[in-house]
């Protein structure tokens, strides 16, 4: 069961950060290499406690479906998200935001099981670790500039 931490030091408030990080939109943005796109339940604007999303994109080279639920938004501190059907066994990512000296520390915990037993191990060995590692510091890098950006505009 691997557990993935990652923590992105942002130079905006906290607020952005927190709704750039469950934003339909800026999610498809910020993954667009993997043709990420939302396809049923919410589709667009600021995710809230209780929706769900499925998700199409491709990944490792194949097409698939992931359809999540939004758990726990409580502005501007924290939300997460849990997978309701797809190709892990199950998934939990929990989103941390808090604001220290003019910055937002955003830490995210992605928490999984792969399938099949000890052929998905192997693969969490092999590769599929470093695969989310990369896909969620990506995604946060993403969020990092546009945030950062959007500060400066103000």
């Amino acid at each position: 069961m691997p557990v993935i931490k990652t923590t992105t030091i942002i130079n905006a408030p906290i607020g952005i950060c927190f709704d750039l990080s469950r934003d339909i939109g800026i999610h498809q943005e910020s993954v667009s290499r993997t043709k990420e796109r939302a396809v049923a339940g919410r589709l667009s604007g600021l995710c809230e406690s209780g929706d769900t999303v499925t998700w199409e994109a491709v990944h490792l080279g194949i097409k698939q479906r992931l359809s999540v639920e939004i758990l726990n938004v409580k502005y501007p501190d924290y939300f997460e998200d849990r997978m309701l059907k797809g190709a892990f066994k199950r998934f939990h990512h929990k989103h941390f935001f808090r604001y220290d000296s003019e910055r937002t520390i955003m830490d995210d915990e992605f928490n999984y099981d792969s399938p099949l037993g000890w052929l998905g191990k192997l693969a969490d060995y092999l590769f599929l670790e470093k695969y989310m590692t990369g896909f969620l510091l990506e995604r946060n890098a993403f969020i990092k500039e546009r945030a950062e950006n959007l500060k400066s505009s103000l």
